[in-house]
């Protein structure tokens, strides 16, 4: 069995997301196959508690929209070009042994990660980009400054497109892992919902300030 969330976006309150936890009888492996078995049970888990209308946002989405608002395949702008988003994430960290890897910005997400695991050194201490440091706390406000980033040009689309009630990312394991692009995305919806939005893509302190701990 495991655990896995969802998340809800809010339209007030003090919290951005909501989310609940829904236990599933889990597939082992690494196959694509058994991951989307995964994706199925646990919204079939919710289904159960009367949620539907769950979007899975991953690579193994068996939804275009879902695989599409995975951080593989979001860009973001730094500096006037369009970067993997992932890959920013990756080469925007400082670590202090070895410093940061800004070059690997431009390689493809996959890349890049594997890069951060064969040279980093030392703790991580910060990230660095486009001239300016960002703090490692809030623990998950950094990537998800991205994440939100990277989808205000596309606010307009998401707004009429976008009717699903909640968001799951089966590759988030919350037990070993802070970042996840489902719960970004419902933060995306929520600063929407609240007409906060734009203020917090440009406002790295001011969207901080408004993330619950995680």
């Amino acid at each position: 069995m495991a655990t896995r969330p969802v998340f809800f976006p809010t339209e007030k309150g003090p919290h951005l997301v909501r989310e609940r936890h829904f236990d599933f009888r889990w597939s082992s492996g690494f196959a694509e196959v058994q991951k989307k078995k995964n994706v199925r049970a646990l919204h079939d888990a919710a289904h159960r508690e009367g949620i539907d209308d769950l979007l899975e946002i991953s690579s193994k989405s068996d939804e275009e929209l879902g695989r599409k608002l995975s951080a593989f395949s979001l860009k973001v702008d730094v500096d006037g070009k369009m970067l993997p988003l992932e890959s920013v994430y990756q080469g925007a960290k400082v670590f202090r042994e070895s410093g940061a890897f800004p070059e690997i910005m431009g390689f493809a997400p996959r890349e890049a990660k594997r890069f951060i695991r064969e040279h980093a050194r030392g703790d991580l201490v910060r990230f660095h980009v486009s001239g300016k440091d960002f703090p490692l706390s809030p623990k998950n406000a950094f990537y998800d400054w991205l994440y939100i980033r990277s989808l205000v040009a596309h606010s307009d689309w998401i707004r009429r497109k976008v009717s699903y009630g909640g968001f799951t990312d089966i590759e988030f394991n919350p037990s070993k892992q802070v970042n996840c692009q489902a719960r970004a995305f419902a933060e995306f919806l929520s600063l929407q919902r609240r007409s906060t939005l734009e203020r917090a893509a440009d406002d790295f302190e001011y969207f901080a300030s408004l993330l619950s701990p995680v």
